[in-house]
C-alpha cells in the first residue's frame, strides 16, 4: 500500500514539475549527475536559484566554509548551517557528477591528487556543482562542458 501511495505521490511530483517548471527543468537535467530528484529538490527548496551571486547560493545551502575564530583562537573552517535537505540531495548528485561528469570529476581527482581529505573534496565539489547549477538558471544557457573548466 505504500509503495502505491509512494509512486502515485512521486507522479503527481513529477507531473507538477513538468507543468510549471518545464523551462528550468531542462537546464538543470542538462547536467551530467543532476538526476529528476535534485532537480526538485532545488525547484521546491530554493526558489533563489539564478537570483543569486555563487557566494551567496553557497551560503543559503550550507556549503560554504566560515571561520571558527574566537579572539586569539583561530579555529578551522567549516561548512554549518543552510538547508540539509538540499545539502544532503546535492551531496548524492555530486556523488554521481564526480563519475559521470567529466567537469566536476577532473576537478575532484586534482583535489585529492594535492592531499586534500575525501570529505573536504566532495564539499568542494558540492560547492562547484551548485555554482554551476546557479549559473545555468541565472543565463537560461544549458550545460557547456566547454565553458565549465575545473
Amino acid at each position: 500500500v505504500l509503495q502505491g501511495q509512494l509512486k502515485a505521490v512521486e507522479a503527481a511530483l513529477a507531473k507538477h514539475v513538468k507543468a510549471h517548471h518545464t523551462g528550468l527543468v531542462e537546464l538543470l537535467s542538462s547536467v551530467r549527475g543532476v538526476g529528476p530528484a535534485t532537480v526538485a529538490t532545488l525547484i521546491a527548496d530554493v526558489p533563489e536559484l539564478g537570483k543569486l551571486t555563487r557566494r551567496e547560493v553557497s551560503a543559503l545551502i550550507g556549503v560554504a566554509p566560515f571561520n571558527r575564530d574566537s579572539g586569539a583562537f583561530r579555529g578551522k573552517r567549516m561548512i554549518f548551517g543552510g538547508r540539509a535537505a538540499v545539502r544532503r540531495m546535492l551531496y548524492m548528485a555530486t556523488l554521481a557528477a564526480v563519475r559521470f561528469n567529466p567537469v566536476i570529476g577532473a576537478f575532484y581527482h586534482r583535489l585529492v591528487a594535492t592531499g586534500k581529505p575525501n570529505k573536504v573534496v566532495l564539499v568542494a565539489c558540492m560547492r562547484k556543482l551548485l555554482t554551476i547549477l546557479n549559473a545555468i538558471a541565472k543565463t537560461g544557457k544549458p550545460w557547456d562542458e566547454s565553458i565549465h573548466t575545473a
